[in-house]
């Protein structure tokens, strides 16, 4: 973490603050006090206490959530750019409960609004196809918001599978090899209903994750991953041989 000089007050605070969570004086999942408490704590202004508590929410090591507070933050789930992962398995890796929620199941016609949303082709889910949204958790927190079609002409099983219990992602991974697939990864800031879902307030930053996989020319699934951006990174490795 590149802190400010500590030799003024905004800088040592920030420095000690940063040193307690890395040494695990205060762990994963730790809250802290109140803003306002900070403050008089150490004799600074409100303003003064939220720069340090900015600062150290968009280096990663807390978050900032409207009803939990200020929290020390969990490391940070690491997926390949390239990789299709099981999310489950990625919550689990961080010693964390999974959970998975069913928000919505529609099965229907696409429209302009979904082909915007989940980069669908102009003739992609024009006749009956099962739009999917659900909330991942670890540790009952939102950890990922999923928004999916899956092509019911390649994929009729979808339509009797109990979504509720098994989750889209998992469930297709075991049941449809894919010959091809595509992600787009991208920067946003949430907003709207998603910032409700997540948890998240208007305008923070998110991680978002367009996922297409294919069997030969045939589309199977297309899906929007969204994650908090303070609670995920992207990993990806490469050969040295590859040119530049």
């Amino acid at each position: 973490m590149a802190t400010e000089k500590p030799d003024t007050l905004h800088g040592r605070i920030l420095d000690e603050f940063s040193r307690k969570i890395v040494d695990g004086t205060w762990p994963p999942g730790y809250l802290l006090p109140k803003e306002t408490e900070l403050a008089a704590q150490y004799g600074v202004s409100r303003m003064t206490m939220n720069k340090v508590l900015t600062r150290l929410a968009s280096d990663g090591f807390v978050i900032r959530r409207k009803r939990s507070g200020t929290v020390v933050a969990q490391p940070r789930a690491e997926s390949a750019v390239l990789a299709i992962n099981n999310i489950g398995e990625e919550v689990a890796a961080l010693g964390r409960r999974y959970k998975w929620a069913l928000l919505s199941s529609e099965n229907r016609a696409g429209h302009a609004q979904d082909r915007r949303l989940l980069s669908l082709n102009e003739d992609e889910a024009q006749d009956n196809s099962l739009f999917l949204q659900g909330l991942h958790y670890s540790n009952d927190e939102p950890f990922c918001l999923e928004t999916r079609v899956i092509n019911t002409q390649m994929v009729p099983d979808a339509l009797t599978v109990n979504f509720q219990h098994d989750v889209p992602g998992s469930w297709l991974l075991n049941t449809m090899p894919w010959t091809r697939a595509r992600h787009h990864v991208r920067a946003i800031n949430v907003s709207g209903r998603d910032a409700t879902l997540l948890e998240l307030p208007v305008g923070a930053a998110c991680l978002e994750v367009l996922r297409r996989t294919q069997i030969d020319a045939h589309w199977v699934t297309c899906a929007r991953l969204l994650y908090p951006g303070e609670a995920h990174q992207l990993i990806a490795e490469f050969d040295g041989k590859i040119g530049v």
